[in-house]
């Protein structure tokens, strides 16, 4: 299956879309990033909202224009929080991004996982280590972090877009997207990116937001992808430590 790029024009118009909409984005995210999920949405021009009370979840839901749905600290209350959402923003044809934080290693959390990868979501976002877990392929993950390329689990990514009719999103040192048809690759950023808590999780609400504004679902990806990448590129050069490269990395992206 060849690899395809995406085009500038492409990713301009997608970037434009996201701020002329600045769609609202339903984050159910861990406890450890919501402060910078929080802040890349709105420095790339996307709007967020953290709800997770289950008398709420699937009410916002239809409201807002994107949901993600995170499994970084999951309790039985937020699981069930999180069902409903799923399934409202099902009903209202909401588009929904799942990430898989931690795949692999717990059986509890991959039951989660298993259970709302067949409410059909959108787009999965996860690292190699995660998404070769889901897929069945095993896993070298070491808690939250990837042991694994993203090469190695892009077959895995594909079969897991054929099963469950969804696109996938394996982030690495390159990222893939895609939907069991379509590979795009989307290369760049800095190693420096994973010293900083979140990058990946704000990642999932950034393609949460792209969804929102965009038709297709490949494309709204890997201009996610592209974005991220282009702002740790210019945080990398205008930090000094983890710390600076964070508000950088936020700075990249409002600059974009």
């Amino acid at each position: 299956m060849s690899q395809l790029v995406l085009h500038s024009d492409d990713f301009e118009t997608a970037v434009r879309r996201v701020r002329d909409l600045r769609p609202l984005v339903h984050c159910m995210t861990n406890d450890v990033v919501q402060e910078i999920t929080a802040n890349v949405l709105l420095a790339a021009g996307a709007s967020p909202a953290m709800v997770v009370a289950k008398q709420e979840a699937g009410v916002f839901a239809s409201l807002a224009q994107a949901l993600l749905v995170n499994v970084g600290t999951l309790t039985d209350t937020l699981v069930s929080a999180m069902r409903d959402a799923i399934e409202s923003a099902n009903r209202h044809g909401k588009p929904w991004v799942l990430d898989p934080v931690g795949a692999g290693g717990l059986a509890y959390r991959d039951g989660v996982v298993a259970e709302f990868l067949t409410l059909k979501p959108t787009v999965v976002r996860g690292n190699a280590s995660e998404i070769l877990a889901i897929s069945g392929h095993g896993s070298g993950g070491k808690g939250v972090d990837s042991t694994d390329s993203s090469e190695s689990a892009l077959s895995a990514a594909v079969h897991l877009a054929k099963t469950f009719g969804t696109v996938v999103c394996v982030t690495g040192q390159t990222d893939y997207v895609t939907d069991g048809e379509r590979i795009v690759a989307v290369t760049g950023g800095t190693e420096r990116a994973t010293l900083v808590v979140g990058t990946g999780c704000s990642l999932s609400t950034l393609v949460a937001a792209f969804l929102a504004a965009n038709d297709d679902p490949v494309t709204a990806c890997a201009a996610a992808c592209t974005m991220a990448k282009r702002a740790a590129e210019y945080a990398d050069k205008h930090s000094v430590g983890p710390g600076s490269f964070k508000v950088a990395y936020i700075d990249g992206l409002s600059l974009i």
